[in-house]
């Protein structure tokens, strides 16, 4: 819930625009608050930037008050939805069940779910990572198919490391990044399993994204409060390039 001011919203996505509109290699996603989807989508159109927003109900427009239809992301221009995160889920309690809702309707309407999945710093403690990654994934994916999880990005979050500065040392993040791979693979098959984007997303900074996104699983970034400037969100779509 940052950056939702239009004109605040317009001035971030300009500057990106504006270090990153030529960028090759790297694909780019703003998923601004809703009230930003507008001016944003106008400041990024025919940039290689793409738009995507930060939540979805499962359901056509209706009388659903307070809520967002995927058509109205798509009208907007968006390609990409965040679902399942971890803020949804804890803050909201967003059960698995529902957010499976979620994943296979924003497919229906030609949207890629980005689906969150992580441990809170509880269940690390526990030592039921694999566990609580497993379930957000087998559930968030029920029957979903091989043809459209290629649509999907997995995005890991860590709750403990989420806003806190702390982040998953490389190795650590990289081994539950293979465990979530290998997963897909039994799920699916190899070839679906390695077409299919994981991003790390847990405190993410200039200064580490270079040794996280150089380990063998770790596709990618879903970036937090360093997407609010545009230098450091800048600097790290140039260490993922």
């Amino acid at each position: 819930m940052n950056k939702g001011a239009p004109n605040e919203a317009a001035e971030l996505a300009g500057g990106l625009l504006g270090r990153l509109g030529a960028l090759d290699k790297v694909e780019v996603v703003l998923c601004p608050p809703f009230t930003a989807l507008g001016v944003v989508g106008q400041a990024i159109r025919g940039s290689r930037i793409s738009l995507g927003a930060q939540n979805l109900y499962p359901a056509a427009p209706g009388a659903y008050t307070g809520e967002i239809a995927a058509a109205f992301l798509k009208e907007l221009g968006c390609e990409y939805c965040i679902l399942g995160h971890s803020e949804r889920r804890t803050i909201f309690k967003e059960p698995d069940a529902f957010i499976n809702q979620k994943v296979k309707f924003a497919l229906e309407s030609g949207l890629k779910p980005i689906l969150c999945c992580g441990e809170t710093e509880q269940e690390r403690d526990q030592g039921v990572t694999e566990a609580v990654v497993k379930r957000h994934i087998t559930q968030g994916l029920q029957g979903v198919t091989a043809e459209q999880v290629r649509r999907v990005v997995i995005a890991y979050e860590p709750v403990w490391a989420i806003g806190t500065g702390r982040t998953a040392k490389a190795e650590d993040a990289e081994a539950v990044h293979a465990f979530i791979r290998g997963l897909l693979v039994e799920l699916y098959d190899a070839g679906v399993a390695e077409s299919i984007r994981i991003q790390y997303g847990g405190s993410v900074k200039p200064d580490n994204a270079e040794e996280l996104f150089a380990q063998p699983n770790i596709d990618g970034g879903l970036i937090g409060g360093a997407s609010l400037k545009v230098d450091s969100f800048s600097a790290i779509v140039e260490a993922a390039r």
